[in-house]
Parts: C-alpha cells; structure tokens; sequence
C-alpha cells in the first residue's frame, strides 16, 4: 500500500509537498481504514485532490507516473532524463528533482528516495522501516565510491558489481533487479505493478484482449455497465475480416509469430472500435468489441463504440480500474480527472460501491483529482481524505488536506466553505479594471 509520496522541484512543485495516506486521528467513517497492527498506523483507501484549473493537481499525478516510469523503463546510456523542474525561479530551475516513495509491501515498510538532474542521478537511497526503527539498506552519491551498502544485503560482492556497472542516468535499484538480484525485487515489482496511473486521455486496460463470455471480467463488466443506467444491455465480439482491417504481410507475419489462442488488440481501441486478433487453429481471426442493446421489444441491436456518448466511453474506460479496485489486492490506482464526462451521481455511486465492500484486509487504493464539488461530502470522505492544491503568488502548488484546517469540524458544510475560498484551491479572478499584459499591449 502506498503510505506517502513525496515531490520536490517538479513542474508547478517548487517545495516538498507529501500526499500522505496514513490515516490522522479522525474518527469518521473509521470503516474505511486498513490497520496494520505491526506498525501501529491506519492507512486511507481513498485519497480526493481538489484545485482550481492549473493548481497543480495534474502536476502531482505526472510526478508520480514519472516516478515509476524513471524507476520502471530508464533512459538508455547517456540519453538526458527527461526532468520538468520549477522553471519560475531560475534558483530552482538549476537545482536538482527529489522523489520519496514510502509504502507497505509484504508487511514490510519501505521509503525509498531519489533526486536527479538533468544528465544523472545525485542521489538514491532506500530504507527499511521496522516498528522503531529505520535500517539503511544502501545509499548511492553521484559519484562510484559514494554507496553505501547494508551487511544484511545478500549477494555483497554481485550488489557492488551492480553499481559500478549503473550508468550516471539510471538507478541501482533499476539495474540491481535487472541483474537478477533478488534482494530489492519485491519494491521494484510493487513499483511496476502496484502502481497504475490513468491520465486523461489514456486507458487502464482495454477489454478487447481477447475477451470473451469467458474472460474473468466479462460479467462483471456487463452486470455494472447495466446497473449504472449506460444502456447497454451486454456486450460480444463479434468476427470480422481479418483482411479487411490488417494488410496480408502483416497477416502472415502475426500467424508465424503468434503463439496458439494468443491475442492482442489491434491498434487504439477506440480508433478501432475495440478490434482484437487471435492466433486459432493456425489461423489469425479477427473480432470486435460490440456493445448490445435492446430496442422496445427486447431485440438485441448490435451498436459500435462510436455509437456510444462520450461519457459511456468513459465509464467503459474507468470501470475495469474500479472492478480490480473492488478485488482488494494490494494496488494503487491514480486518476486524472476522475468525473471527466461523468454525471456526479455515477461518479459518487462508483466511488461509494469501492469504499462500501471494503474490509479491514482490503488493500487497494484509489487516489484522484476533481473538480465536482458534490463529491466534497463528509457523508462520503474523512476530512484526512480530501486534498487541495493552490498556487501561492510566486506560482508554486501546495497541497494540503482538508484535515490541517482547524476550522473543518465533522459537522461543517465543507464543499461551501471550499466554494467561498475559505479553503483555498479554487480560482482567483482579477477585477476588470486589473490591465493585464496583452491588453496593455493592445491599448
């Protein structure tokens, strides 16, 4: 689970700012919370970040996604890394990036930290968090013989081998695991596989993977996107021509490559209206995703996604991410833009149905940003649970709970406190008689 994330000097981020997912001493809706005895902490499931536009919010999740990515699939040798420091201070802009990702991974507790420039690493470190204690499992400076390496490490002489072979750009916990070293494996993995970032504009998984009457979330997808008033009454593939979509060469080239019955979606979903390939009987059979509804009578009509509202889309797009949710395995997802096309009272029946089959042994999280405010309800959220960002007048975000303002009682309408300004995060508009730049121009 992740406990906290760290970000400092990353686009709107001038300061350290910390989403913190350990929960405070509030008492409400105490149902969501996951003890972990061993550690004597409760975590939050469920973490909502308001903001008026260009506050940072997106900002916060970029961050987090270039954490992985960095971590995850690194430059290649020499190339530059790809950082996006505060550029609104030229002090900041020269200086270096900071990430810090702390999180409970097989009831172990790790902090693991790192800061960059533009052309190399200056800085990596991880941690092991006991009940009382922290134990440094190793720290790297910019240079070779800066590391740092714990006795209790295994495989000493090979860890060491693994760093003088990192290149300046790249982690040694990167190439630690990529050498077969075990001993940082399971925090590089929950990077990789605990953490699922969704932007705007992108997908979580696509359904069209060979799915199914069989595939594990086929009912379960037909079943929601029914209860949810979508209008569609199932789903199903449906056979097209092979040839009329993938040009002969490829055709030929996908069944000597293609492993029997495996499949993959061909092209952008939505571009393709959900198409997928498969290797069957020696041969590539194409099919696509159709969404089904039924007319008066009850006859099926088969529609294409294009047919569909863009908010449909949406949903089609969100609702795998929120039926893993709904299985509590230890991951996290982040979504930009949660309600993007969504009817607030679809958004808060998902996010309601997420909290509600929750258990204390549940361990997947949700982390979003939003702007609908009739989501800003302590009937839904722990005031621990609600974020804002807000640019101060030099142009750096702070984020801050909603549980750091004293005056956010359990009672308290807080989405009008929030709409007043009293809260921060919400735009600021210049009188008419402020002259702005290109107007002075104009005059």
């Amino acid at each position: 689970m992740l406990l906290r994330f760290s970000v400092e000097n990353w686009m709107s981020f001038r300061d350290e700012v910390t989403l913190d997912l350990v929960a405070t001493r509030e008492e409400q809706h105490s149902n969501h919370l996951v003890p972990i005895a061993k550690f004597g902490l409760k975590v939050l499931p469920v973490a909502a970040i308001y903001g008026a536009n260009a506050s940072g919010k997106s900002n916060l999740v970029k961050a987090l996604s270039f954490a992985q990515h960095f971590i995850t699939d690194p430059p290649k040798l020499d190339a530059p890394i790809p950082l996006r420091p505060f550029r609104l201070s030229k002090d900041f802009f020269e200086r270096p990036s900071r990430f810090r990702i702390e999180a409970l991974i097989e009831e172990t507790v790790y902090e693991y930290t790192f800061s960059l420039s533009t052309d190399r690493v200056l800085e990596e470190e991880l941690k092991r968090i006991n009940a009382t204690t922290e134990e440094l499992l190793f720290r790297r400076g910019s240079g070779i013989e800066d590391f740092v390496l714990s006795e209790k490490v295994p495989e000493q002489d090979k860890q060491r081998f693994a760093r003088q072979g990192t290149s300046e750009n790249q982690l040694f916990l990167t190439n630690s695991v990529s050498q077969k070293l075990t001993a940082f494996k399971p925090v590089f993995d929950w990077i990789l596989n605990g953490i699922t970032v969704i932007l705007p504009d992108f997908r979580f998984r696509n359904l069209s993977n060979g799915m199914n009457e069989t595939h594990p979330l086929f009912d379960k997808m037909v079943g929601r996107l029914c209860r949810l008033d979508s209008g569609i009454a199932s789903l199903r593939q449906i056979e097209v021509s092979p040839e009329s979509i993938i040009p002969k060469a490829l055709i030929d080239q996908l069944t000597a490559t293609l492993k029997e019955g495996q499949s993959f979606p061909f092209g952008p979903f939505w571009e393709t209206q959900g198409i997928s390939v498969r290797k069957e009987n020696g041969v590539i059979i194409a099919r696509r995703l159709a969404p089904i509804h039924q007319n008066e009578r009850g006859d099926e009509i088969v529609f294409s996604f294009a047919d569909e509202s863009d908010g449909t889309r949406r949903l089609f797009d969100l609702l795998p991410a929120f039926l893993h949710l709904e299985d509590n395995l230890p991951e996290v997802f982040v979504i930009d833009e949660l309600d993007r096309s969504l009817h607030s009272l679809l958004t808060r029946n998902l996010l309601e149905h997420f909290l509600d089959m929750r258990t204390e042994s549940s361990q997947s999280q949700l982390v979003f940003t939003t702007h609908d405010t009739q989501l800003m309800t302590q009937d839904i959220f722990r005031r621990d649970e609600l974020w804002v960002t807000e640019r101060d007048q030099t142009g750096a975000s702070k984020l801050v709970a909603f549980s750091e303002f004293k005056d956010v009682r359990k009672d308290k309408d807080i989405r009008k406190s929030y709409l007043q300004g009293r809260l921060g995060g919400v735009p600021k508009f210049k009188s008419t008689s402020v002259v702005c730049e290109d107007e002075a121009t104009v005059r």
